[in-house]
């Protein structure tokens, strides 16, 4: 039977030989479906089917007669369409670590309409900015001006989300044991990190110094955009590699020293001269 849409689903066996049911007044949860789909096989229900507001809820949510006693073709490739039954099941599922899978899995979720997977992988896909901070965290005391310092930082991350708003995915986070931290994502991995508190020795009692280094969070910002997707398509490799980016300069590189290239993060800490030398002064 041909569907509306691009779907077609159809029997396995002619369909002389099989028998139909219509699912209308019966309980979906007890109805099991075998689908094929591009060759990969799937037994599910029809509670799973029908459960979210998707394109195979329409497909099998009593519109149309199923054939039971078959296989019902689904015209699309199977790679992925474990991980769309998973979602539906449990409304979450981990995403695959590579790249080109999560972009697999997106067109996938985008043609049966699961709206939810979509935007998680969207998200995967996007470079990120995370702003990290915890006052209550902290064992020590302040110094004098780490309040207004922690403010800079917050308001300055809201003047990005604002600036970058569609193109960076700004996250702020209030959970962890920094007080106060930057990281910066692009291709599914941590790309730099700039750690905005230190411990002071000015006095007996330890202090905490939270410092607000705008220029530098400004560069990692910027650095961050290298890496947006551009259409669907991936970031600019042209780009990348004028700016010494990875995707430009990977074929150039041994396979070893490109995964030692890509477990490595830049963390940025600021420096600034030990204070326990004015003690005894």
């Amino acid at each position: 039977e041909e569907m509306s849409g691009e779907s077609v689903v159809s029997s396995a066996v002619p369909a002389a030989a099989t028998r139909t049911t219509s699912f209308k007044g019966s309980s979906p949860s007890s109805k099991y479906v075998k689908l094929n789909v591009g060759g990969a096989l799937y037994y599910t229900t029809m509670q799973t089917l029908t459960k979210q507001d998707t394109m195979l809820k329409a497909m099998f949510s009593g519109r149309m007669e199923v054939l039971t006693d078959s296989w019902i073709l689904i015209d699309r490739c199977g790679k992925h369409f474990g991980t769309i039954l998973n979602y539906l099941r449990d409304g979450a599922v981990p995403l695959p670590e590579s790249r080109r899978e999560i972009e697999e899995l997106l067109a996938e979720a985008k043609y049966y309409l699961v709206q939810g997977l979509v935007d998680e992988c969207q998200a995967a896909l996007q470079p990120a900015v995370k702003l990290l901070y915890n006052r209550s965290n902290n064992k020590y005391s302040y110094t004098s001006n780490s309040d207004d310092n922690m403010l800079k930082n917050i308001e300055l991350f809201d003047k990005l989300s604002l600036r970058f708003n569609g193109r960076v995915l700004f996250i702020k986070d209030v959970i962890g044991d920094e007080i106060c931290c930057w990281s910066f994502y692009g291709q599914g991995r941590k790309i730099a990190e700039v750690c905005c508190t230190s411990i002071v020795y000015a006095t007996e009692k330890k202090q905490t110094k939270v410092e607000f280094p705008e220029a530098r969070i400004y560069e990692e910002t910027l650095n961050i955009l290298l890496y947006e997707s551009q259409d669907g398509r991936g970031p600019d490799n042209a780009l990348l590699e004028a700016t010494g980016g990875a995707a430009g300069r990977s074929h150039h590189l041994e396979e070893d020293e490109e995964r030692e290239r890509i477990e490595r993060v830049r963390r940025i800490h600021i420096k600034r001269p030990d204070d326990r030398a004015h003690l005894h002064q």
